[in-house]
Formats: structure tokens, C-alpha cells, sequence
């Protein structure tokens, strides 16, 4: 064989490497989707589609019938792998530990299932899920994959994988937020939610916070929060009382949620993602770890 020059063009992908890359690009924001869903980290989502694109591009796609659940199967294999990696990590962690915030665009509001999936209310649901059970579940819950589809990504058989799935789905059942409210419902409560932090307004605060409202803050270790959740519209409106006077508030969509962008100098300081239950605020998700902010100054696309 003759030697390579510097105009010998690298060996590429089998199968053509435009189709490759066409193919990973069209799915690319489903398959951040999935990953993000089963880790809660958008910095590991990221790593897991690094993954997935390294081993894509090996591929023979003569071999493919379909491409999706390919790629699919791909990226849960690596996300379940990151997430084991995860659960270790957490037990470590300072604090409570919430996902990573995504700001998201109307759109996903508007599409009540994939809000849903990937507010943080439930993303803690799957947290107390087991790594299989939280991978079949949101293929099958969240993406409707077929029951082989899954096993081929978990690596068990379509029976196990009916039984995982029965299980998780009634586990996520007793413990997921409850039903959805109107926009205008959500718009008059997050409106009244900051004009009464703005104004030190406490009564007002206590109206829209329901009595049993927890908060959780997760600074990581790094910066100020409480170690455990805050619980009752009493503590939880001392704590927020603290944050009038020099912070400036933004209402924007995180994670398909209403939520609270608190800026400090101009500096995102913390957000605040919220969940409503009848016209009140029944849950604050507060994250402050500067680690975790830095998907906050763009969209990020979310696909079913």
C-alpha cells in the first residue's frame, strides 16, 4: 500500500459521512432530550451526546433500519452509564441537589407531556427511580418507544421491560405533580408572587404561597443555601424576604415552568423555578450553584 501524503483524505465513517452527520444533526436536540431526562444535568447531556456522535460515526447505516431508535439506543446506553457516575457524585453533594435549569422556549410550554417530563417537580420524581427503571420509563412515557426498542437500550428482555415499566409508572404515579393550570392561572400567580418579593409585601406573599409550600435551594457547597428544605408559608416567606432589597427579578420559562431569574450587579444569582397547585404556589426549586446557571443566558431546544 502506498504511503499517505497530506492530500490523502482521512478514512471516514462506512456508509456515506454526509448521511452520517445529517442523520445525528436531525436528532440530535431528541436525543439531548432524553439524556438530559434520565440525568438532570445538561453538562452531562452534552458528554453524552459527545458519546454518541464518537460511536455514530462508526457505523455502517446500510445496517440501520431505524436511525432514531438508533441513536436513541445509543445515548441511553451511555446516559445510564453517567448516570451510575451521577448517583455517586450526589452523595457527596452539599445540600439538596436539583437539576440543571434550562431556559426554554414558549413552545415547550405549549406541549403539556414534554413540559411535564422535564419540569423539575418531576425530574425529582425520577430521581427515586432506580437508573434501569428511569431510563425504560422515559422511552416509554415520555418518547413512546416500542418494548424492544427498550430492552435492546437497556439490555433486557421485553418482558423484563413490560414489568420495569408497570412498576415505574405507578411508582411516578403517586408522587408526580398534580394536574396543569391555565396559562392566565400561572401568569396571575407568578405576577403576584413578584410584586409581593419587590414590595416586601409579606402578607401578600403569604396569600400566594400555599401553607405547606417547600423550598429547596441548592448551592452545591459553593455559595449560601439551606442545607435542608424549607417548609410552611412562614419560613419560606422569611427566607425569600431576604432577597428584595438589592436583587432584580425576571420572569422568564424554565424547564417548561414559570420561574424567577434573580439577578445580583446585573449577575445571575439564582433561579427560581416554581410549582402551582390551585392558583398557589405549592413548590420553590431555587438554584443557586454557579455551576448550574450557565444554561440560562440562551434557549435550549427540547424535542419529543
Amino acid at each position: 500500500m502506498g504511503e499517505r501524503t497530506k492530500d490523502t483524505p482521512e478514512p471516514v465513517a462506512r456508509g456515506n459521512r454526509m448521511d452520517v452527520t445529517e442523520a445525528f444533526v436531525a436528532h440530535r436536540n431528541l436525543l439531548f432530550t432524553v439524556a438530559y431526562e434520565m440525568l438532570g444535568s445538561a453538562a452531562d447531556a452534552e458528554d453524552v451526546l459527545q458519546e454518541t456522535w464518537l460511536r455514530w460515526v462508526g457505523v455502517d447505516l446500510d445496517t440501520v433500519r431505524d436511525q432514531r431508535a438508533y441513536l436513541v439506543r445509543i445515548a441511553t446506553r451511555q446516559a445510564l452509564s453517567h448516570l451510575r457516575t451521577l448517583g455517586r457524585r450526589k452523595e457527596s453533594y452539599v445540600g439538596p441537589w436539583l437539576p440543571e435549569p434550562l431556559l426554554t422556549a414558549p413552545d415547550v410550554a405549549d406541549d403539556v407531556e414534554l413540559a411535564d417530563s422535564v419540569s423539575m417537580a418531576m425530574l425529582l420524581v425520577l430521581e427515586t427511580l432506580t437508573p434501569t427503571a428511569r431510563a425504560v420509563f422515559v422511552l416509554r412515557e415520555v418518547f413512546a418507544l416500542e418494548y424492544d426498542e427498550i430492552a435492546e437500550a437497556v439490555d433486557k428482555s421485553p418482558t423484563s421491560v413490560r414489568q420495569i415499566a408497570h412498576r415505574a409508572r405507578a411508582h411516578v404515579a403517586a408522587r408526580r405533580p398534580r394536574g396543569v393550570i391555565s396559562a392566565a392561572e400561572t401568569r396571575r400567580a407568578v405576577e403576584a408572587f413578584q410584586q409581593a418579593i419587590e414590595t416586601g409585601d409579606l402578607q401578600r406573599l403569604l396569600d400566594i404561597l400555599s401553607p405547606d409550600v417547600v423550598l429547596l435551594t441548592d448551592g452545591g457547597g459553593v455559595v449560601r443555601a439551606a442545607l435542608a428544605p424549607v417548609v410552611g408559608a412562614g419560613p419560606v416567606a422569611h427566607v425569600l424576604g431576604r432577597i428584595a432589597a438589592a436583587a432584580s427579578l425576571q420572569p422568564t420559562q424554565v424547564n417548561g415552568d414559570p420561574a424567577l431569574v434573580v439577578r445580583l450587579n446585573g449577575e445571575i444569582d439564582t433561579v427560581m423555578a416554581m410549582r402551582i397547585d390551585d392558583g398557589v404556589i405549592t413548590g420553590l426549586y431555587a438554584v443557586r450553584n454557579p455551576e448550574k446557571l450557565s444554561h440560562l443566558e440562551r434557549e435550549t431546544t427540547l424535542r419529543r
